[in-house]
């Protein structure tokens, strides 16, 4: 069985990750959504949130797997079996950030590969912070997020 797997904060999840996600689907036999625990960063939602998000708009998607994780991917996708990571692409700078982090977790582990699938021309412009800041403002994101996470951030900014 070929294993991938999709790590990012998802904070909140889009319909730009769910566009890369259902293509990585067409490849891969399993997907694991892995949300990152980033102490780095501030998120809007809880790791607990931002998964029964996720798990609502994927409940039928029956070769996907969602779990959570701190520490270094490549390790995370050792421990869940994954041999490719799936990172989503919108523009040349993503490009950039995300090759060094590529090439950085080829040296960590060589045995775990990464692809790239660009975005769908109609999500290059969508990020989960220009969501949120969208949301914050009281302005409808529903073209933008899937219903369920669009209810969670009406429900979040009210």
């Amino acid at each position: 069985m070929k294993a991938a797997l999709y790590p990012a904060t998802f904070d909140p999840f889009t319909n730009g990750h769910l566009d890369v996600l259902d293509r990585a689907l067409l490849i891969f036999d399993k997907v694991c959504v892995g949300v990152l625990k980033n102490p780095a960063k501030t998120a809007l939602f809880s790791t607990e949130e931002r998964i029964a998000m996720i798990k609502d708009v994927l409940a039928d998607r029956p070769n996907v797997e969602i779990g959570s994780f701190q520490g270094l991917t490549v390790d995370y996708a050792r421990k869940i079996g994954a041999g490719t990571l799936v990172r989503g692409l919108r523009s040349y700078s993503d490009f950039d950030a995300e090759l060094q982090l590529a090439l950085m977790n080829r040296k960590l582990a060589p045995d775990v590969q990464t692809i790239f699938l660009m975005s769908s021309f109609a999500h290059i412009f969508v990020s989960s912070s220009v969501i949120k800041d969208i949301a914050s403002h009281g302005r409808d994101v529903s073209d933008f997020v899937p219903p369920a996470v669009a209810r969670r951030l009406k429900e979040k900014f009210q």
